[in-house]
């Protein structure tokens, strides 16, 4: 699938994008016909409103969208995309400018309407194809819609298709076609290699457990992300109840959006030093699955009390942190479908971070609203640190009690990112609950656009 603008023709119909209080003064340079037409459609504006206008010959001549109040605007994102669909089929220039903030994200929103997840079964192709307005870098939004495309489709791919071996094969693709380099690390060679976590992670499953490192690019500052990539979580031996397990495809959320943000740095020749480290594995019952009570040993030497075979996600990144961490990184960053608590506490929608460093936070900040990626700060909680150190082993892999989850989660991470001040740490939920403008149901990028806004300022690109 390519979700890319239309070339500019002369049969491109002009699109007049109108907010409710501008439709008056509009409408009243307009023909007495167009007046009646708009009218008697009960066109106002709203968002989500479309109408086609007729020319002499009953053919269409132009279009209305409508985009709303700009309170009703804070309320949603994407909201040319809300209209579009709902255009004749046709392609379309839009005829006024839109608010100069909003222009990228509004005509990324219009790429990504266009998303379809057809690899099971066959979909209809959007009818209705945007011309960029000139002036616009539509190639980098363009890069945008293909990097959030990549990541969905890994997302709603089915762990029947997705597992450990699969995720290797897209990212050794990725790696081709932008001539990275790619190094993969699997079965017992993690143990001779010492990556002891992901290992007991993921030895019980089919498919081997396996460490995925690509690095692209040989001067600027140094970039690490570190994606968790549980194919499917079972939640081991202490198995999740059914209902639980339904989603359990997305657990490799994190890999996915890495590769998303990866793909996008690389397409857009940034000038950086790129590394991505995928723990890929399945989290599986078999007579070799890890127990509750074990105690593992990670690749730094911290021991781990398993208290909960389901909290198996910061296991595999602590063996892939502690590794980036060895090379120093100007800014590493983890990403993981990890917590259900930080899906209570900001609901699906944002994406919560955490980071020491304040420069990164007020950088991220103020990337997100101009990038329609909304990112939230939580806190590194110092005074939680002993909720996971359990006494007979240096962490406790799932403290009891429940309180604090997204922040204990963190903290454990912090263990073995924290020697690099600038580590970030991004627990996201990675799935879009119901359809919306621009956002199909399914697996979705939340972090990178935002991440990838503030690289200049973070690593001074």
């Amino acid at each position: 699938m390519t979700l890319s603008f239309a070339p500019p023709s002369p049969s491109d119909l002009p699109l007049h994008v109108l907010n409710s209080d501008e439709l008056s003064d509009w409408l009243a340079a307009q023909d007495d016909i167009t007046q009646s037409w708009v009218k008697a459609s009960g066109f106002a504006g709203n968002i989500g409103q479309a109408l086609m206008l007729p020319g002499k010959d009953g053919t269409p001549a132009a279009a209305l969208a409508g985009y709303g109040t700009a309170t009703q605007r804070e309320r949603r994102r994407f909201t040319l995309a809300a209209a579009l669909p709902k255009l004749a089929q046709g392609t379309y220039h839009i005829a006024n400018a839109l608010p100069a903030e909003d222009t990228h994200s509004e005509l990324l929103g219009c790429l990504l309407a266009g998303y379809r997840f057809d690899r099971y079964k066959s979909g209809e192709a959007p009818k209705q194809k945007l011309v960029a307005p000139e002036g616009v870098d539509s190639k980098h939004i363009e890069v945008l819609a293909a990097s959030e495309a990549l990541t969905r489709d890994l997302i709603n791919t089915p762990t029947s298709d997705m597992g450990p071996t699969e995720l290797e094969t897209v990212t050794r693709a990725l790696a081709v076609k932008f001539g990275a380099k790619i190094i993969v690390t699997k079965g017992d060679e993690l143990l001779e290699r010492n990556f002891p976590m992901i290992h007991a992670v993921g030895r019980a499953a089919a498919q081997e457990p396996r460490l995925i490192d690509m690095r692209w690019g040989d001067t600027g500052p140094t970039l690490t992300l570190v994606g968790k990539g549980v194919c499917f979580d079972t939640g081991g031996l202490n198995l999740k109840p059914g209902n639980s397990m339904g989603l359990m495809k997305k657990d490799m959320g994190g890999a996915a959006n890495v590769l998303g943000l990866a793909h996008a740095i690389m397409a857009l020749e940034l000038p950086l030093q790129l590394r991505v480290l995928i723990p890929a594995v399945e989290n599986s019952v078999s007579s070799n699955s890890f127990r509750p009570g074990d105690i593992l040993t990670a690749r730094n030497g911290m021991t781990v009390e398993i208290n909960n075979t389901d909290a198996e996600g910061r296991l595999v990144l602590a063996d892939a942190l502690s590794f980036a961490n060895e090379s120093t990184p100007d800014w590493l960053i983890s990403m993981a479908t990890l917590t259900g608590a930080a899906r209570v506490a900001v609901g699906p929608d944002l994406a919560p971070f955490f980071t020491d460093d304040e420069l990164i936070a007020t950088a991220l900040g103020t990337a997100a609203p101009s990038a329609a990626d909304p990112v939230w700060r939580l806190p590194f909680w110092p005074p939680y640190e002993p909720m996971i150190e359990p006494g007979i082993a240096d962490l406790d892999n799932a403290p009891a009690g429940g309180m604090a989850g997204a922040i204990t989660a963190a903290l454990f991470l912090r263990r073995f990112g924290g020697d690099n001040p600038r580590y970030t740490h991004f627990d996201i939920y990675g799935w879009q609950p119901k359809p919306e403008p621009g956002r199909s149901k399914g697996g979705l990028m939340q972090g990178p656009r935002s991440i990838l806004a503030a690289l200049p300022e973070i690593l001074g690109l």
